[in-house]
């Protein structure tokens, strides 16, 4: 991983998959990491694995969702490492419910933390991206913001909204002439505990998520899936489609079009059948 050595990067989701990964993969490359997750085990544990690696690290627990407090997270990493080169926005929660039976509040959970984290991360490291003359910002969107299946509306909504987020400010800094890189990742399915973790709307009771979900599609690592992402920023991609399953399903948009919602569902069920509804 060429290009890492001495850079400062900032890592959200840092707990755990893919932002653990990540984490270590730049630290293995040569560069200071901050990482932060709500989750303060899983950054413990991580802060732990980097420390032994003789890695230049700052840990903080840090809830994306938090504006105020991201924003002033963004200062103290500056302000610890002298200045900042790349954010990877990566923390995110997943979600299972249909949208008739999701409420407005739990909508509002998956969009604070999976669009608005990544918009709160963005906007807190970019004037210190643009000061460091070499900045890169990476936002994780997901193969579910290429395209929507049932029961994902919420999870879909904030995942595509950070696709478009993310193609526009690339687009701005480019126009701008600003010293900065963007790179939308589209992780598939990976072997993580972001299932083990999902949550379900508070209509259906009590879902068990991760038997359906387990060991069906998972087909690539947190380490693989960092080393793709890494690679990919070194060589300034403006998107990166991350495992097998990605590309395919990727393909299968460009050869239908619109039409994959006819195409996509059917497979989609049989994969993982949908819950059984609580009575209300």
């Amino acid at each position: 991983m060429r290009g890492f050595a001495g850079k400062v990067a900032a890592v959200t989701g840092a707990g755990s998959g893919i932002g653990q990964a990540l984490a270590v993969e730049l630290a293995r490359a040569g560069a200071r990491v901050a990482i932060s997750d709500v989750d303060a085990d899983g950054l413990a544990r991580t802060h732990q694995q980097l420390t032994a690696m003789g890695a230049d690290v700052l840990a903080d627990r840090l809830d994306v969702a938090d504006r105020a407090a991201f924003l002033a997270y963004a200062d103290r990493v500056a302000e610890h490492f002298g200045g900042i080169n790349q954010i990877y926005n990566n923390a995110g929660i997943a979600f299972f419910g249909d949208i008739e039976i999701t409420s407005f509040e739990e909508f509002e959970r998956v969009m604070n933390i999976d669009f608005w984290g990544v918009v709160n991360g963005t906007k807190a490291f970019l004037p210190h991206l643009i000061a460091s003359r070499d900045g890169h910002v990476v936002n994780v969107s997901s193969a579910f913001g290429l395209f929507a299946l049932p029961g994902q509306a919420a999870y879909n909504s904030a995942k595509f909204a950070v696709r478009g987020f993310t193609e526009a400010l690339r687009q701005e800094m480019a126009l701008a002439k600003h010293p900065v890189k963007v790179t939308a990742v589209f992780p598939g399915g990976t072997k993580t505990s972001f299932i083990d973790n999902m949550a379900a709307a508070e209509y259906l009771g009590e879902v068990d998520l991760v038997s359906r979900y387990d060991k069906r599609g998972w087909t690539t690592s947190p380490e693989r899936a960092a080393q793709v992402i890494l690679r990919a920023v070194r060589r300034n991609q403006p998107r990166i489609l991350v495992g097998p399953d990605t590309k395919i399903l990727d393909l299968l948009l460009r050869l239908t079009g619109s039409a994959y919602q006819r195409v996509v569902p059917p497979l989609a069920a049989r994969l993982v059948p949908p819950p059984t509804r609580s009575a209300p």
